[in-house]
């Protein structure tokens, strides 16, 4: 027969096995709630940043600018342009020095299409872009591009913070080249980003307020 002394160990040895699944457990679930809490508290952080992020709000200061402020126009914004509803899928918040500008990534027609965003002199300035994949073509002073010439007008880096779904990091640098051709209206620019020799190359085109229906963000 079995000794009674290891009945009992045998049931000493469960109850510390169970203990130990149990803590484990435990240990697990608190490190789930560490990090949910944390990237709440990041999510939470970021939101007034981004509203924040220009140190003020000029948009309310300028005829036709409020419906394109940051607190209204970001992801999960709605922008009618043509027949064509868009939905706001991404931000980036750009940073030169004191300069601050907004693009804002688009789901909608043909999928390649954004919408930059800054206040340029105390004017608002709207350029809806379009991706050029494949172009063939890179920065220089004077670039022809689909029968247009564009001429260099400024070249620079710029740290983002990046706000939804861009398929970037949360923060980073990128570097730019901008040009326009004679009239400014037309417009060519070149990004690119960190760990990454490439450019991506984008025509644009200088669009107006009024040209928009924007059904603002949702704020929770």
């Amino acid at each position: 027969s079995t000794p009674l002394y290891s009945s009992a160990a045998s049931d000493v040895y469960k109850r510390q096995l169970m203990a130990g699944i149990f803590l484990l457990l435990g240990i697990a679930l608190f490190a789930v709630a560490i990090f949910a809490f944390i990237k709440a508290a990041q999510a939470k952080k970021a939101a007034p940043n981004f509203a924040q992020f220009a140190g003020g709000d000029p948009f309310d200061h300028i005829t036709g600018a409020a419906d394109f402020k940051p607190t209204v126009l970001g992801p999960g914004a709605i922008i009618t342009y043509g027949a064509t509803d868009y939905v706001v899928r991404g931000t980036l918040v750009l940073k030169q020095g004191a300069y601050v500008w907004y693009e804002h990534l688009l789901d909608g027609g043909d999928g390649s299409s954004w919408l930059s965003v800054e206040i340029d002199e105390g004017q608002l300035e709207l350029v809806w872009w379009t991706t050029r994949k494949g172009a063939g073509i890179t920065p220089n002073s004077i670039v022809e591009f689909q029968g247009i010439t564009y001429r260099e007008q400024e070249r620079g880096h710029a740290y983002y913070t990046s706000v939804g779904t861009t398929g970037l990091q949360e923060t980073g640098v990128m570097r730019y080249v901008d040009l326009a051709d004679d009239t400014e209206q037309n417009r060519l620019g070149f990004e690119g980003w960190e760990n990454s020799e490439s450019w991506e190359v984008s025509t644009g085109r200088r669009v107006l307020p009024g040209e928009f229906t924007v059904y603002p963000a949702p704020t929770s």
